[in-house]
């Protein structure tokens, strides 16, 4: 495929948030009653929609429990999320040189967008990515295709030119649902096999091995767009 654009999933694909939403997790769940959930459980859910993450930690609960642990996450991740979340090795040095070969870049994500721009500003890094969508921006979370469908709206290039690249089963049926072919980093918390299903073009294990992918080196070391 010749990729124009590339949209990436944020959580684990670009940056570690566990720190921060294990943080939020847990008070949310402790204003509730709840136990305290394991951490890696709760590494587990990243990338989830909120409600989806209380039924994976706790069972389905009544549409206001959800709603109301979904308020005090986000309470609670107003006040700690962004210092608590860190760029991935490799994260900066791949942007700028996809930038460099002339993709269109964006994030497409369960995270709320205004706090992934936070994120980006403060690593200096927001200006190379042309569309953000985050979880208040669509009705309808990942694995729906909306967010997806919109970024690509919003871009204005054909589906089978953009590529996304994302960590967990959830990105995957996303972009199967959305039409868009699909590359895996290892860089959370699902293995290697559980894409085997989904066709992705690549599995990689870091953003290093990704920028690899995507760019073939040339004779003259100038690159060339996979």
């Amino acid at each position: 495929m010749q990729i124009q654009a590339i949209l990436f999933d944020f959580d684990y694909t670009l940056a570690d948030s566990s720190r921060g939403a294990i943080d939020c997790i847990g008070f949310a769940l402790g204003q509730l009653g709840f136990a305290p959930a394991p951490d890696e459980a709760a590494r587990r859910t990243i990338g989830l929609s909120l409600p989806d993450t209380l039924a994976a930690l706790v069972g389905p609960q009544p549409a206001e429990v959800s709603a109301e642990f979904a308020w005090l996450f986000v309470e609670q991740a107003d006040r700690v999320m962004a210092d608590k979340t860190v760029l991935l090795p490799d994260v900066r040095e791949t942007v700028e040189l996809l930038r460099a070969q002339g993709l269109v870049l964006g994030i497409v994500s369960t995270k709320y967008r205004r706090r992934i721009e936070t994120i980006l500003q403060r690593e200096g890094l927001r200006a190379p990515f042309d569309v953000i969508v985050g979880g208040e921006d669509v009705a309808a979370h990942k694995p729906d295709p909306e967010s997806l469908q919109w970024a690509i709206a919003q871009l204005g290039v054909g589906s089978d030119v953009v590529l996304y690249v994302g960590d967990s089963v959830t990105d995957a049926k996303a972009a199967k649902r959305a039409g868009l072919p699909f590359a895996a980093v290892l860089s959370g918390v699902t293995p290697r096999e559980a894409f085997s299903a989904y066709d992705a073009r690549a599995v990689v294990c870091g953003l290093r091995e990704l920028r690899d992918w995507i760019v073939e080196p040339c004779e003259d070391g100038q690159g060339r767009q996979r």
